[in-house]
């Protein structure tokens, strides 16, 4: 067993999977030029590349340093059909074949299975850190229904670790200095302690300054600073045994920015914020945002009463309540005006056991266990802007004023001194991120202070799994050979926060609070609407999941073979959420009746003196509640049936069939309004065949593959929180990876890839970005008390106006206007009220009319997200040999096509296709035990988008986007012995 594990590592540390690199100097020129053995363990033994009936490609660790492939941005150039993006919560995106994650929530499962030597890592941070250490990553495209763990319906990544030599004594290292101050650090101690035990240690350091220039603080952001390192060790205690154990910690404290750039067409009405024609280097129209809404004369005046509306800190109309007013969105993605800096902290611990056991006669026991956890903070400026000075604002000046008055003093003066405690002329005080929801009006004080409104996020989360595998595996010398086993995996999700803090939001906050504490309800104290900013809190989430497992495989003769899987999946979700926002939900009753408040300076929200009615946020459930909690369960049989044809020793062909399923889970409750507690399991059946295929110096692989997928999970944003739904889709395409070694010394790499994806049947959705759906009868609403758009339909546009005109008279609010790349009209009204009126004598008084949240459109027929048609990436290498040493130079060029970034498509929402090119030139020492390298990525410093997301109507439409990394070059030098 010992002598087949060494021989197995060490033709995985040299072998080079697909794309392959490596050369043997040995090679005559008349040797197949080149072309190597590649190891894999994609169907869990180790296998031949080309023997395994799956489309697979891997990368060593020679050849991720070769083609520059640094992290998980730089891994997804090289792969057919495959793109990687970062996404908008501290999270990120591996799309397979035009199935990626969709599914924004903490019971979403994702779509692409990602693993660390075998065990499936349900929520990890290895994405953000650099890859260092490696033996191997393994890419699996296609459903895998039997074998890796928790069903993934895209495929998988395996990333393996390199393990213990306990054939001798070991070291490796490198330094990097680069463009951008950047310093890369590596290294490895591989260290045998005996014939039966080594260890080794291994890790990376890297620092760079930010790639971003930030106007309002002089200063660079998005920068990195992180560490990690792991430790190996394995025993051999006899030929039959192997013990590996691992751990492994990540570090990262810096200024990263989760999100490059916002993008905007401004609306002039702010009725929408952003106009659904285009993307603009723009700024939202801040009168669309809540935290303007909920601050302006109009609201106060209309909404709670015209006592109040001195204390509006501007008008929705026009300039005067628009804080982005005059805010310039520099056009280089890598330049943005910002007054909140971001910050970025995440670690991560994984442990790991693995024993293989020989058990004789031909059978031998895998078993896999972990534990790990990690926990993540992010927060960002949520406009990207810095917005115009509060200072000597006329509501602050106001609020000055009514906190002096003899008889409103008591309800004000407390609201004042937290606000504004310098006075109207002096910066104000918002809340600071405050877990007990009370933040600026707490006894704690968590106030920030600032001349403007800090509008800004923050993404966090703390996880921790558990995990265990075994499994046997025959090795028979007859006809037929099975793999069995079964796993478990618990997951944890502890205090899953998302907090949107904007001094509007706390202003509204205290003037409500105020305004109820002025009737004389509460008595002489003085009251708020807690929370003074958005939450989105899940204070618990657990996943308990369970699979059995089995392939058999019937060897008919040396040249059929028939493999059959089958696995049943268990999934059991829970959550504990609820979502705040100046009490527990908003409404257009914001005087009276059901609201929640809380005195100033207490402790914590749950310990605070409440009045009316207390924080219900569960109003499906008995009773007042304070958080939310479901529970859901899923069950179903996946597996697969692969028939595999060997024509000769260097040509198979093979026919699969394989069924995916991904569990469904809970959506989080909102802070208004209501949507289906729980989504939909997913599931895909996969047809494909393929080949792979040595022609001489030729290495072809080609495979075409056709999808029905079934309830896939696609996420939207519903009163300013991220739901899901549930839609289907056919997917089908065509996959080419070649390596060409036409002479001993020069090696050329290509992959191709078309792929056609397309939603089916009828399936009908609001866009949020146009709730009227192009059509001119309807008119647009932008609610001035929830924020959210909807839409009043009539039996004409004129009709349609004119009730919207009628209703807004009878409460002040203005009348419709053009709004500019649509085909319609919008004013800012109560949408309850406009509902409420509709219902009555002046709904028929024009004909009937209709509100709802929107016109739905139909996407059928639209293109998936993420899933451009075309990719393809070419790389070219050769090597000079010069006595002892050699110079290897090497470029590749990478090019993805056009996608989507929604649904939705369309001209706005479309991701524009890019091209990489990388260079580099290495001189290598006498048996490469020494090397100097030179190299540059991104050649043509190309800042394409790779993903984007598109916000919620209260906070006005922007788009986020998510980009490639700019143009760098350095130098590296390194050894190893």
């Amino acid at each position: 067993m010992r002598g087949k594990l060494s021989l197995l590592a060490g033709v995985c540390a040299a072998a080079v999977a697909t794309p392959v690199f490596a050369q043997s100097a040995s090679q005559s020129a008349d040797d197949n030029v080149g072309l190597e053995e590649i190891i894999v363990t994609a169907q869990r033994q180790a296998q031949s590349l080309q023997d395994v009936p799956i489309a697979v490609s891997a990368f060593s660790a020679e050849n991720l340093t070769k083609q520059q492939i640094q992290n998980s941005s730089d891994l997804q150039l090289s792969l057919p059909n495959v793109t990687f993006t970062k996404t908008n919560f501290t999270s990120s995106s591996f799309t397979i074949r035009g199935i990626g994650d969709l599914c924004v929530g903490v019971s979403c499962d994702a779509a692409t299975g990602i693993h660390l030597n075998d065990m499936p890592m349900v929520s990890s941070r290895l994405f953000e850190t650099e890859f260092f250490d490696l033996e191997r990553i393994e890419v699996l495209r296609g459903p895998q229904g039997t074998l890796f763990g928790r069903n993934a319906t895209s495929g998988v990544v395996n990333i393996i670790t390199a393990k213990p030599d306990l054939s001798g004594f070991g070291a490796a290292g490198e330094a990097d200095y680069g463009k951008f101050n950047s310093v890369r650090l590596k290294g490895m101690v591989n260290i045998p302690l005996g014939e039966t035990l080594g260890v080794r240690v291994a890790g990376m350091y890297n620092r760079r300054d930010g790639y971003t220039y930030n106007i309002g603080s002089n200063s660079r952001i998005d920068g990195r600073d992180m560490y990690a390192f792991r430790g190996s060790l394995r025993w051999e205690p006899s030929p039959d045994t192997t013990i590996d154990l691992s751990a492994y910690y990540f570090r990262e404290n810096d200024n990263r920015s989760r999100i490059q750039k916002q993008l905007c067409h401004r609306d002039p009405t702010g009725v929408l914020g952003c106009l659904p024609d285009k993307l603009a280097n723009e700024t939202t129209n801040a009168d669309s945002t809540l935290a303007s809404l909920l601050s302006s004369r109009e609201f106060f005046g209309v909404a709670v009463s015209p006592t109040f509306a001195a204390l509006g800190l501007g008008s929705i109309y026009g300039n005067d309540g628009d804080a982005n007013t005059g805010v310039v969105n520099p056009a280089d993605v890598r330049t943005v005006n910002i007054d909140f800096l971001p910050t970025y902290f995440a670690q991560e611990e994984v442990y790991q056991g693995k024993l293989q056991q020989s058990l004789g006669t031909g059978l031998t026991l895998n078993v896999t266990a972990g534990f790990s956890r990690n926990s993540v903070r992010s927060r960002s400026d949520y406009n990207l802007a810095t917005q115009r000075s509060l200072v000597g604002n006329a509501g602050l000046a106001a609020l000055a004023a009514f906190a002096q008055s003899p008889t409103l003093g008591f309800a004000f003066a407390p609201i004042a001194a937290r606000l504004i405690p310098n006075g109207p002329t002096g910066k104000v005080c918002q809340s600071d991120i405050d877990p007990n929801n009370v933040g600026v009006y707490g006894a704690g004080n968590k106030a920030i202070c600032a001349n403007t409104s800090l509008d800004f996020d923050e993404s966090s989360q703390e996880y921790k799994q558990y995990a265990a595998e075994a499994h046997i595996d025959s090795d028979f010398d007859g006809m037929f050979n099975f793999l069995i086993g079964a796993n478990y995996l618990r997951g944890v999700t502890t205090n899953n926060n998302y907090y949107v803090n904007s001094f509007g939001l706390d202003y509204a906050s205290g003037i409500l609070g105020a305004a109820a504490a002025a009737s004389g309800a509460f008595g002489p104290q003085a009251v708020f609407r807690p929370s003074p900013f958005f939450r989105s809190n899940t204070a618990r989430g657990t996943l308990d999941s369970y699979g059995i497992f089995g392939e058999s495989y019937f060897k008919f003769n040396d040249q059929v073979k028939l493999t059959l899987g089958l696995r049943y999946n268990h999934d059991k979700k829970f959550t504990r959420a609820r979502t705040t926002l100046l009490s527990n939900g908003l409404s257009s009753e914001f005087a009276g009746g059901g609201a929640l408040y809380a005195v100033v300076g207490a402790q914590a929200l749950e310990n605070a003196l409440n009045y009316a009615t207390a924080g219900d946020f569960d109003k499906g459930t008995a009773g007042v509640q304070p958080f939310q909690e479901r529970s859901v369960s899923f069950g179903r049989f996946t597996g697969r049936a692969v028939l595999d044809y060997q024509i000769t020793p260097d040509n198979l062909v093979y026919l699969s069939y394989s069924r995916g399923y991904k569990s469904g889970g809970i959506n989080p409750p909102l802070s208004v309004g209501s949507v289906n507690d729980s989504f939909k399991p997913e599931s895909v059946d996969a047809f494909e065949i393929g080949s792979k295929n040595r022609f001489g110096a030729l290495q072809l692989n080609l495979s075409a593959f056709y999808y029905r997928y079934k309830d896939l999970q696609l996420s939207r944003i519903t009163a300013r929180t991220s739901v899901n739904d549930n839609i289907d889709a056919n997917i089908y395409g065509l996959e080419a990876e070649a390596i060409m070694a036409p002479t001993r010394n020069l090696l050329v790499n290509l992959s191709a890839s078309y792929l056609k994806t397309k939603v089916v049947g009828d399936q009908f959705f609001v866009d949020t970005r146009d709730v009227s759906a192009g059509r001119s009868d309807t008119v647009i609403i932008k609610d001035i008390t929830l924020g959210s758009n909807c839409a009043v339909t009539g039996v004409s546009a004129a009709a349609a106006n004119g009730f919207v005109n009628a209703v807004n008279a009878g409460v002040g609010l203005r009348p419709t206007t053009p709004i500019p790349g649509t085909n319609t009209t919008g004013a800012f009204s109560i949408c309850g009220a406009l509902a409420g009126a509709a219902a009555g004598p002046a709904g028929t008084a024009f004909g009937g009319i209709r509100v709802s949240s929107g016109i739905e459109k139909n996407v059928r027929g639209n293109q998936l997200p993420q899933a451009p048609e075309f990719k393809w990436s070419a790389g070219i290498q050769y090597t000079l040999e010069m006595g002892d040493m050699t110079i290897v130079p090497r470029f590749d060029i990478n090019y993805t096509g056009e996608s989507y970034g929604t649904i939705f498509n369309g001209n706005i929402n479309r991701i524009r296709g890019y091209e990489v090119m990388n260079a580099q030139i290495q001189l290598n020492g006498k048996d490469d035990r020494w090397y100097v390298r030179g190299y540059i990525q991104n050649i043509g410093n190309n800042n394409a988008t790779t993903g984007l997301y598109v916000t919620d109507q209260s906070s006005g439409l922007f788009t986020n986007i998510f980009t490639l990394e700019p143009r760098r070059y350095g130098v590296a030098a390194g050894f190893k012995f």
